[in-house]
């Protein structure tokens, strides 16, 4: 156990040698660093940036930086690139090193053990994959005070289970349990669906999408007659949707991101399948692929009545630029589409929002210490969310944010939107709301094994 006063640097150095997966053995030590000047806070950023993914890892950075812009009243940086950017708020230069993670955990672990150990970073932020999340979790945190601000990484687990839950780890983003519980209730209480057949990837976001889907709709009630998981970008859906007809599906719930759901959506559009497709609203990448779908088999344009004859939705959403009316939320959408010429995105508001939090704790504070932004953040209730003032609180059960959850159809994007939203069909206004105490798993659920 190093003396108190040891660097972060050192600590991470020192166990170098037997490589990141031994930090273990350090873990809980006291006293290892902060900013030299108060005056600056140094954010280690780990985002995809380059490969297939790059656009989460795009909105999810632009997201932050509008945060940080709403709170300094300025400009997002407009072409932020791995490096270093600054931005000023009040009294306090933000100073962002910014890393590529490649949607790889190995290289994700790789990044954030340099940002600690060699950048002296005050807090980590980001992830867009739950894998490589983990693995920050589980072999850097333990080995530094370092806070880390997960996201948009959404596998619940994070959060619920005492394997990466952490008094140094918080997430403002939503979660494939807030998905599946916003979702899942929609089904259970204001549809007619009772039974259900659920679809999901065979990696992390997949099976936390199926696994909190099924507790959620079984504990209302609801039949689940099957469920099956295939393999990331999985392009053969004929005998499955069938299976799930054939087992008695009303609802269908497919786990999947844009590798993958595009195939299942336009197999069961050419279907003839008794039941409907529920889940929740994608990036705008595959939201675009859905809708040249729908194009392709409906025709064009894109109507209302065409829509409504389609078995699918309606769909829940984390966040999406025209769910929230109010200045913050105008604000943000103005100041975004400016600067990046595109909409918010699905995970840019919960970025938004761990910005401003961040922020929030050190003028709270009035330190950029690591133990002062860990108690700041702790049970902190946002005030500036594109959700509204105040709509996202850290649970101190388990430093997850919970916030407000929307249900929407599926709807022809309007001319309003259509230079800055690449995609033929948006979300509706909503027409259900869940309120943020009814969207997180529970203290006192069988799933919460946290233990802060």
């Amino acid at each position: 156990m190093p003396e108190f006063g040891t660097t972060r640097r050192s600590v991470l150095k020192a166990a170098g040698a037997a490589g990141v997966t031994g930090l273990a053995g350090v873990a809980g030590c006291a006293g290892l660093g902060g900013s030299s000047s108060p005056d600056t806070m140094k954010i280690g950023v780990m985002q995809p940036l380059s490969g297939d993914i790059a656009y989460y890892g795009q909105h999810s950075l632009w997201g932050f930086l509008s945060g940080l812009a709403y709170k300094g009243d300025t400009d997002p940086v407009a072409e932020p690139e791995t490096g270093t950017e600054e931005v000023e708020v009040g009294d306090t230069t933000y100073e962002l090193v910014i890393r590529d993670t490649q949607f790889s955990a190995d290289e994700a672990q790789s990044v954030a053990n340099n940002l600690v150990s060699d950048e002296d970073v005050d807090v980590l932020f980001g992830c867009a994959s739950s894998g490589a999340a983990r693995r920050v979790a589980n072999n850097v945190l333990s080995a530094t005070d370092v806070p880390y601000m997960a996201g948009p990484a959404a596998a619940a687990d994070l959060t619920s289970s005492s394997e990466t839950c952490s008094p140094q780890l918080f997430r403002a983003n939503e979660t494939t349990a807030m998905d599946a519980r916003s979702g899942g209730r929609y089904v259970a209480e204001e549809s007619d669906v009772s039974s259900v057949y659920l679809f999901g990837a065979d990696y992390s976001f997949g099976r936390a999408v199926v696994n909190n889907y099924r507790r959620v709709l079984e504990d209302a009630g609801v039949e689940i007659v099957g469920e099956r998981f295939v393999e990331r970008g999985h392009s053969e859906w004929q005998g499955l949707l069938q299976n799930a007809e054939e087992a008695g599906a009303e609802g269908v719930v497919g786990g999947f991101t844009v590798s993958t759901l595009p195939n299942m959506f336009a197999q069961f559009l050419q279907g003839d399948y008794s039941y409907r497709l529920f889940g929740g609203f994608a990036t705008q990448i595959a939201t675009g692929v859905l809708g040249q779908t729908l194009k392709s088999v409906y025709g064009e344009p894109l109507t209302e009545e065409k829509l409504d004859g389609v078995k699918a939705g309606p769909f829940t959403t984390r966040y999406h630029w025209n769910q929230y009316d109010n200045d913050i939320n105008s604000s943000f959408v103005d100041m975004y589409t400016d600067t990046y010429e595109i909409v918010p995105d699905l995970f840019s508001g919960g970025t938004f929002t761990a910005a401003s939090a961040i922020v929030q704790a050190v003028e709270e504070s009035g330190s950029t210490q690591p133990a002062d932004l860990v108690d700041g953040l702790t049970g902190m209730t946002v005030t500036d969310t594109p959700k509204g003032e105040g709509a996202y609180t850290f649970q101190e059960y388990n430093n997850q944010a919970r916030s407000e959850m929307t249900v929407a159809n599926v709807t022809p994007t309007t001319d309003e939107w259509a230079d800055v939203w690449g995609a033929p069909i948006q979300p509706s206004d909503p027409i259900s709301r869940v309120s943020a105490d009814e969207t997180t798993i529970p203290e006192d659920s069988d799933q919460m094994t946290c233990d802060l």
